[in-house]
């Protein structure tokens, strides 16, 4: 299929937008997700399975039920669209902004559940030594708890990374897969096969093929190193 590395500019830029949209993905929940997972790793009560469940909805949520409900959200009617209308910004849907809100909260539990299994995995232990050595909360936090939850953090950065590559039915509802604004990868094959564009459609999925493959490599080997299982 010689076609098939016949890419255009304009056909290579999904590649730049997937990834610009999977870093600012994974530095907004890698700060978000923090203290959110150390809370649920803290607590055991009636609003902490509250929160984990509303964490967890994604995970078992079609993608195009909560595309939906994020582009109504975010629509003139919804409340986050009314408010950035008032604020004068206009709508989130179909802009890189409003992606960046869909993939935000479809990728959530992909960072939260790997940071929220380290703290617990450590236990209490290590947060009342360093009491008895005069830490304080915030500092045994950030000079004890963090580096021994280095193994979490690597895996929920991967997770996200590689979940928000591979998005599909969110983006398209929120971003409307278009060109040079919202269409990423995913939605780019999708264009490729309706075009009947096949060898360039396949060039881009064996290449997501082989980005997916390398993640999950990269995961065993981090949990083998690090002495857990995946």
């Amino acid at each position: 299929m010689p076609e098939a590395l016949d890419f255009t500019l304009e056909e290579l830029e999904p590649v730049w937008v997937s990834l610009e949209l999977a870093v600012l993905t994974t530095i907004f929940l890698l700060l978000v997700s923090t203290p959110i997972a150390w809370w649920l790793s803290r607590k055991r009560t009636t609003a902490r399975s509250v929160i984990s469940s509303i964490v967890t909805l994604p995970l078992v949520l079609p993608p195009s039920v909560l595309g939906f409900y994020m582009l109504v959200f975010m629509g003139p009617n919804g409340p986050l669209g009314k408010l950035t209308g008032a604020l004068g910004l206009g709508l989130l849907t179909f802009t890189f902004p409003g992606l960046l809100v869909g993939s935000i909260v479809y990728s959530l539990p992909f960072m939260v559940q790997p940071l929220q299994g380290a703290f617990e995995a450590l236990g209490r232990r290590p947060s009342e030594v360093a009491a008895t050595l005069g830490a304080t909360p915030l500092g045994a936090f950030f000079r004890v708890i963090l580096p021994l939850s280095k193994p979490g953090f690597l895996t929920g950065i991967v997770l996200t990374f590689a979940h928000t590559i591979g998005e599909f039915g969110v983006v398209l509802m929120i971003g409307g897969n278009v060109p040079g604004k919202t269409q990423v990868v995913s939605t780019e094959i999708y264009s490729f096969v309706e075009a009947m564009e096949y060898g360039k459609a396949h060039t881009l999925a064996l290449g997501m093929l082989i980005f997916s493959f390398a993640v999950l490599l990269a995961l065993s080997l981090l949990n083998k190193k690090g002495g857990r299982a995946l």
